[in-house]
């Protein structure tokens, strides 16, 4: 617990620094002095920009160590089974079929195109021999390939691959107050992913182990992939693709803390919401003033990390 603890004073520090780093001049005498201007950049960007971090970050990590539960495999979360990939084609064909839906439906939308997608896998998984738990992400992986050459060659022929290129880079620049609220939504799932842990956790141990404790897999399985399509929409839908970090956090909380989900859980979404806040911090700094997408800083990380996995699991194999 004191450990815990400590971390949450560090993601504290982080959310603060975040407050007051950026292009415009914000700072702590600025606002003392009531500069409006501060104030504003303050209340309009920053403010909501941490918070959508936060929310992102939290979420999505919890979504990936759901996803690694319900596949019984530590190498897959949702940008690596197509989850991200067909929320991403949901939200192009509501923008083709009804140009001027409103933000809560473009999620609804997402989330059932995402539902879909990760249900595949799932169905897929079922159907090869997988002698090693390699072939999960690989499986995955291909699935994604094959969902965004769908998705770019649509996005290619109706002139959207702009727009495209936005939702697949994670940019949390965009955000503004009144253009992140739906990120709340996907915060609420994480809490309800922690009432449901215990579930998530014996539902891992497999489907004969599950119906044998009185549990209904099927219903686990559908909450599960529900929580996981409504995060990933959510996010997509606001600021874009935040690519591996439900790879990175469950693996590392995993190594830390063991396997149990309600223990872990506190520490995934504490982590996952600090390493996307120094991943965002670094991005606004490295090349500033202008700023480098999330995306792209966590893409880097994310493979070397899932190389290092990779390379980790290949050496206690062999």
């Amino acid at each position: 617990m004191p450990a815990l603890l400590l971390a949450g004073f560090i993601l504290l520090v982080l959310a603060v620094a975040s407050l007051f780093v950026g292009v415009s001049d914000v700072s702590l005498s600025s606002l003392m002095s009531g500069d409006a201007k501060s104030l504003q950049v303050l209340l309009v960007s920053r403010a909501p920009r941490t918070a959508a971090l936060i929310l992102a970050g939290s979420s999505m990590a919890i979504a990936g160590m759901i996803m690694q539960m319900l596949a019984r495999n530590r190498f897959v979360e949702p940008s690596t089974i197509g989850t991200v990939e067909s929320a991403s084609l949901g939200i192009l064909a509501i923008t083709v079929l009804a140009p001027g839906a409103p933000v809560i439906a473009k999620m609804i939308t997402a989330s059932v195109f995402a539902m879909a997608g990760t249900a595949i896998f799932l169905r897929i998984l079922k159907f090869v021999p997988l002698r090693s738990v390699l072939l999960v992400p690989l499986v995955g992986i291909m699935l994604s390939g094959i969902i965004g050459a769908i998705t770019t060659f649509f996005a290619y022929r109706l002139d959207l691959l702009q727009s495209l290129g936005a939702w697949m880079t994670g940019d949390f620049s965009v955000v503004l107050k009144g253009r992140y609220e739906l990120l709340w939504i996907a915060g609420a799932l994480g809490i309800a992913a922690y009432i449901a842990a215990d579930r998530f956790t014996v539902a891992g141990l497999g489907q004969h182990f599950t119906t044998n404790l009185g549990l209904n897999y099927r219903r686990v399985m559908l909450l599960g992939l529900t929580i996981v399509s409504l995060v990933t929409a959510s996010v997509v839908v606001t600021v874009g693709s935040v690519p591996f970090l439900g790879l990175i956090i469950p693996n590392v909380v995993a190594m830390m803390v063991g396997d149990n989900m309600r223990r872990s859980l506190p520490w995934v979404a504490i982590l996952g919401a600090g390493f996307v806040l120094v991943c965002d911090i670094f991005g606004r700094l490295i090349i500033r003033p202008y700023e480098m997408p999330i995306g792209a800083v966590m893409g880097v990380i994310g493979a070397f990390f899932f190389l290092y996995l990779l390379l980790r699991r290949t050496s206690r194999a062999a």
